[in-house]
């Protein structure tokens, strides 16, 4: 199978996820800049949502980069993958125009934590594909930011039931070790 339609479907996906995240932004009735300070927690959202799906799309495409070969398999995690990142429109909305309250910032941290184990299945799937001598694997075998990911969103979930600024505290954490980015591949592809 050709990887360049996975790579397209996936991109047009998260462009489409990102236009529905700034379309829930609505402008307020009045031209003052009184009327934005209720809009604070919204673009805060947004602003997390959109470095988040920045992240995965940056990540997926470094994926796809040394992907040699895929399979019906791969074209079903990685659907199961864009399922779970278009629900982070939904959960940023919810999020936003509640003020990061308890239950709409735990369920946020839901989508997150499914996120990212969508993406850990598409990843350990395309190297079971690959074999241990693939450029992927050899590139992500220690994988301690996707670790240390998973024990923040795990984390973060009932903390939020604590203190939901804790949970958001983790969710920003996250995004900023992602946000560097990530030349595990860019090495492999390099000693090449």
């Amino acid at each position: 199978m050709n990887k360049s339609r996975i790579e397209a479907f996936s991109d047009g996906v998260m462009a489409i996820i990102i236009t529905i995240m700034v379309l829930e932004i609505k402008a307020p009735e009045q031209p003052t800049f009184e009327s934005l300070i209720p809009l604070i927690p919204v673009c805060l959202s947004y602003v997390l949502s959109f470095i988040y799906v920045g992240i995965y799309w940056n990540n997926h495409h470094h994926m796809f980069q040394v992907v040699k070969k895929i399979d019906g398999s791969v074209l079903w995690y990685n659907t199961m993958l864009l399922f779970w990142l278009s629900l982070i429109p939904f959960a940023t909305s919810w999020m936003g125009e509640h003020s990061f309250a308890t239950i709409p910032i735990a369920c946020y941290g839901f989508i997150l934590l499914m996120c990212g184990v969508s993406y850990i299945l598409l990843q350990n799937k395309i190297i079971k594909l690959e074999g241990k001598e693939s450029v992927l694997h050899h590139a992500v075998k220690k994988d301690n930011k996707g670790k240390l990911s998973m024990v923040c969103y795990t984390s973060a979930i009932p903390l939020a039931f604590v203190s939901p600024i804790i949970s958001g505290i983790l969710y920003i954490f996250v995004a900023l070790i992602w946000i560097i980015p990530d030349k595990r591949i860019e090495n492999q592809i390099n000693k090449l």
